[in-house]
């Protein structure tokens, strides 16, 4: 018997079977904490996210047609939450290396003291970006969507986003080198 895919689900939740949303919740709620923790770097805060895009996907079911990858509604619902979260809190959630403790970037952390200097200095210049340009590279290199998919969800172009991502990179770089040199 093939397992359900996630628009299968989906379609089943907005036609009234809520409990599958748990299904969804189980296979996606890791991949929208990681895109919020490296959005806000503030843990609770994703956790927060997280339950509330849940809660946002079970109030706006009926709007799910089904058309687009499940995926791409899921995360124009989390980044309508980030944006909505980030207006009402708009000094709370600056992005503050200061925030909570250093996160990883790699889910394996390291044991290597220099590699995890590494890490760390390339997580403190994603967090210096700004927060168009952190979302790109989120999205695309953490989260693994495709530009195409990432323009979906920008309402943009997929020139836009390979330019937005050519830009967000070189920035990382920069800020990267000087905190390099800082510590060095």
């Amino acid at each position: 018997m093939n397992a359900l895919t996630d628009r299968e689900i989906m379609l089943q939740v907005r036609d009234g079977e809520v409990s599958k949303l748990g299904l969804l919740f189980e296979r996606h709620h890791l991949a929208l904490y990681n895109y919020f923790v490296r959005q806000t770097n503030n843990r609770e805060r994703s956790e927060d996210l997280v339950q509330d895009v849940f809660l946002r996907m079970l109030k706006y079911r009926h709007t799910y047609r089904g058309e687009s990858e499940f995926a791409l509604w899921m995360y124009r619902i989390a980044r309508n939450a980030w944006v909505d979260h980030f207006r009402k809190n708009r000094r709370e959630t600056r992005f503050n290396e200061e925030d909570d403790e250093p996160l990883s970037l790699d889910p394996i952390a390291s044991e290597n003291v220099e590699e995890n200097q590494k890490v760390n200095l390339l997580h403190a210049a994603l967090a210096k970006l700004t927060p168009d340009k952190r979302e790109v590279l989120v999205l695309s290199r953490f989260q693994e969507m495709k530009y195409e998919e990432i323009a979906q969800l920008l309402g943009c172009a997929v020139g836009t986003v390979k330019v937005r991502v050519h830009r967000a990179l070189k920035d990382l770089r920069e800020i990267y080198a000087g905190l390099t040199d800082e510590h060095v």
